[in-house]
Formats: structure tokens, sequence, C-alpha cells
């Protein structure tokens, strides 16, 4: 691998080798039998490393490892556990633009993208020490005199984290930081697309957690495929999964982790919309838009796939965006000229073809076509043209979710009709309505308006503040991770009730003498 854009220097700062483990406990690597995946660039197609992936004995031994390590986190004291937390944000802040470079190269995403995820990961790990300090319950009355009653929550164990190549580190944080804070221990997955990144925040992790003495086996990885998934999803030592990914791989894990009556947190699949009504701002809908449809390729969960626009102003908006997208730069990830990056691999470039055709076929009409793109550059075979096409919300390829930057427009004449396509999909995480109308923005976020877990207003759908609750509804699988009251998750309830006299009356009045 040639220096490519100063990689050579982050994989150094990282202490990444073109040879690595997949599996930890923290400072302890094991060794397995396992296949050997290979880490490598979408930006050039070039091998980054090879990773040598867990196996069902090494899984073994890391559950082992954590439940010993659970018995001793657990009862250190929040705060202290908050305290090496805070000094995790420190070394991510140290190792900020190393990590972020990292992210872009092995994922694909923009430079500029990379660095605002590692800056989540730091967020979150700041709104994390805070809450090492407000894990509260609360208190109620009883009926019954002199009682008191309240209720608490006590660390629920081992935390299993199943991650997607999209993000491939803040998702992890978003589930670490909070089920630390908790003093649960965690085993993480991450995708088999993005091992290197996993392990480099393995490897900051252990060195913060080493220095604070914290047990081996609070923060483990498990590189490998889905049947590594497939344990964790299926073992009765983990009570709660967290599982981001697709809905076909969510429904999975939820019906292996239901199966034995355990906890599942699933942030799936989004087919998210703006509604740009007549009474928008043109310009700044435009922005949201173009950056909610293209922005790391259109592989967010959050990327907005289909935009619902006033009949009045649809033929000026499609004017405009392909105008817009006429501009784009499309290409190296690490040169921050470029808008947009590559996809994955080529497996998701088939998807992307797939996906033009099929719309082209149930009669979408062309504004902006795609293409794959070769030549100078475009060597890796993993760069597209983000592409626009005029549809009915009802076909088929409209209702499912294409991982890729196809951006769907569709008329509508009513507000109601609007809020209705918008929510006539399998999938509810992410909305948008831009618009300049107060009574139009509220009707958006009553009851009667969007059905997603997230609904904004002249904001686009992509890029959600740590500090909010995030995660949708119907196949988007209903959990919720990062900010608000998320936390307890990743904690049992307790409901306490203390008699301080010298009877025992029972409750709802029932005598019992003898």
């Amino acid at each position: 691998m040639s220096n490519f854009y100063g990689i050579k220097e982050a994989l150094d700062s990282l202490q990444l080798s073109a040879s690595e483990l997949g599996v930890s406990t923290g400072t302890e690597w094991i060794k397995t039998s396992g296949e050997t995946i290979i880490s490598s660039s979408p930006a050039d197609g070039k091998e980054i490393a090879k990773v040598l992936a867990a196996d069902t004995d090494a899984y073994h031994q890391v559950i082992t490892k954590a439940q010993t390590a659970f018995k001793e986190w657990r009862m250190v004291p929040a705060p202290k556990r908050g305290e090496v937390v805070r000094q995790l944000g420190e070394a991510l802040r140290k190792n900020k633009e190393a990590l972020g470079k990292l992210v872009s190269y092995e994922m694909g995403k923009s430079y500029q993208e990379g660095l605002g995820e590692v800056q989540e990961m730091i967020d979150i790990c700041d709104f994390a020490v805070g809450l090492s300090r407000q894990l509260y319950g609360l208190t109620m009355h009883s009926e019954r005199p002199g009682h008191r009653m309240y209720e608490q929550y006590h660390p629920l164990g081992i935390v299993g984290i199943i991650s997607a190549f999209n993000f491939p580190v803040a998702v992890w944080s978003w589930n670490t930081a909070l089920a630390w804070v908790c003093g649960d221990v965690t085993v993480w997955k991450p995708s088999e697309k993005t091992p290197l990144t996993a392990i480099a925040c393995q490897k900051i992790t252990a060195e913060v957690f080493a220095k604070n003495h914290v047990p081996e086996g609070v923060s483990n990885l498990v590189i490998g495929d889905a049947k590594i998934g497939q344990l964790l999803s299926q073992d009765k030592n983990v009570p709660l999964v967290s599982a981001t990914g697709s809905t076909r791989m969510g429904k999975a894990v939820g019906e292996e982790v239901g199966k034995r009556l355990g906890r599942a947190l699933l942030e799936l699949g989004g087919n998210n919309a703006i509604i740009m009504t007549k009474n928008a701002d043109l310009d700044m809908s435009l922005i949201g838009a173009v950056f909610g449809a293209v922005g790391t390729c259109g592989q967010r969960c959050t990327t907005t796939r289909r935009l619902i626009i006033h009949e009045d102003i649809f033929d000026e908006v499609a004017e405009k965006l392909k105008s817009a997208y006429g501009q784009l730069k499309i290409g190296n990830p690490l040169d921050e000229s470029n808008h947009v990056g590559p996809l994955i691999d080529k497996d998701a470039v088939q998807m992307y073809e797939n996906a033009i055709v099929k719309a082209k076929k149930e009669g979408a009409k062309t504004i902006v076509d795609g293409e794959v793109l070769a030549g100078n550059g475009y060597e890796s075979g993993c760069y597209v043209k983000p592409a626009i096409f005029e549809v009915k919300n009802e076909m088929e390829i409209v209702q499912s979710e294409t991982f890729a930057p196809i951006l769907y427009l569709i008329r509508y004449s009513e507000l109601e009709e609007a809020v209705a396509m918008q929510n006539d999909v399998p999938q509810g995480l992410s909305s948008a309505i831009m618009t300049r109308d107060m009574r139009e923005s509220e009707f958006f976020l009553s009851h009667q308006g969007s059905d997603c877990g997230i609904a904004n207003v002249n904001i686009g759908t992509s890029g959600a503040e740590i500090g909010g609750a995030f995660g949708g509804e119907k196949e988007t699988g209903g959990g919720r991770e990062s900010g608000s009251d998320a936390w307890k998750v990743y904690m049992r309830r307790q409901t306490n009730t203390i008699n301080y006299t010298n009877d025992l009356p029972l409750a709802q009045g029932i005598k019992f003498e003898f």
C-alpha cells in the first residue's frame, strides 16, 4: 500500500500493522483458528491489513472473561466509571485526526465525515460522564401507612453490540459509553467490512482502561462473520444485544434473542423522506436534500431517499437538484475538495445498479441517471454517480431501502397526502418537513403527522445529535440509543417497598389473619 494521503502515518499513530488479531478482552489479544479477513479500501482498492477472525472457542473465552469482569466492574461507583469514560474521550481527542482518516479510508466516507464520526464518539463520552451521576430512579407514595416505595436501576450484565460498516466507530461508542457507566461490560462484533477501525478503538480503549486498572473483560472485541453474531444472539449469558444494520439482519437477531426472552435493541433500515411544501425556503431546503441524499454516498440509515414535493414547485426543485448534482465532485474521500466518496464494495455497486434497472422497469422517470464510474481515480470500481428519479410512492423499489445515492422525487397536492405518503413505507426512522408555515410544521409534528422516531423541521433527515434518543419505529426496530433516557435499556429496573412499622398491612386492604 502506498502512503495514500498520509494513511501510513495514521496507521502508525494508531499502532496498527498489516497483520492484526481480531479478538481481544482488553490488553489481551487472542490468537484463533478463525478465518483471515482482508480489510481493503473502497477508495483505491488496496489491501490495508489482514485480520484473524474469531472462532467459537475464542468467543466463549471472551464471554467467560466478560462474566468475571462484570462482577468486579459493577462494584465500581458509577461516577468513577464515568471518570474512566471521560479519559477515553480525551484519548479520542488526541487520536481524532488519525482515527478519522482511517474511518474515511476503510469505509469510504469523506474525511470530514470521518472526523465528524470521531467527534460523535467524543460527544457521547462527555454525555456519559454527566450521566454517571444521574442514574436516577423514582420515589412514589405507598397506599399503606408506614411504607416507602421507590425504584432503582442496576447493571444488566454483558451487552452484545453488533454494528454496521457505515458508522464503524460511532454506533459502538453510543452503546459502550452508556453501558460502561451503567456498570455493564460489552462484547463488540463489528462489521467484517471495517475490522481495522474496530481494532483501533479497542487499542485506544485498552490503554485507557489499563491506566485505570479496569479489569480485563470490560471492553471486548470479537471480529467475525454472521456466525459470531448468531452466537451473541443465542447466548443466554448476554441479556441485551444491540444490533445496527439491515432490517433482514435485525429480524434474525430479534428472533434469536426473543426465543430466549432476552432484550434486543434494534436500529435497522430507514426509508426517509423530506416533505418540501410550497412555503419552503428553497435554497436552504436544497442543501438539506442534497447532503441528505449523497452524504456517505447514500449509505446512512438516515439518508434522504424520498423527496415529496408540492406540485406547484416540483419542476423548479427538480431543475435545481439537477443543477446541484451536476456540480458534485466524486472521488477520493480523503481529498477534501470532493463531495461524494465510493460505495463500500462491489456488492453495494451491484445493488445500486439493480435498483436503477428496477426503478426504470417500474416506470420511474429519469432526472439524473446513474452510472458506475471508471477510469483515472476510480480504479477500485466502487465509485458511482448519484441518481434522481421521479416516481410514485407505491412503486416496489421505492418501498424498499437501497443503500446507495438514489433519490426519488414524488409530487403531492395536499399536506395530508404528503404525510400519508411519507408514512406509507415499512420503515420509520427519520423524517423532515421544509416550510415557513407554522401550521404545516405543527401538523407534521402532531400525532396525525410523521410516524417516525425522528421528525425534523427545516433540517434534513441525517445529522442527529447525541443528546436526543436515536431510533425509529416499524421495521426500523423500535430501539433507542444515545441520548435522553436511552440509558435505561442497559439496566434492569427494580421496584422496592420498605415497611418501617411493627405491623404488616397487605396491599388493597386485604385481611389475612390466623
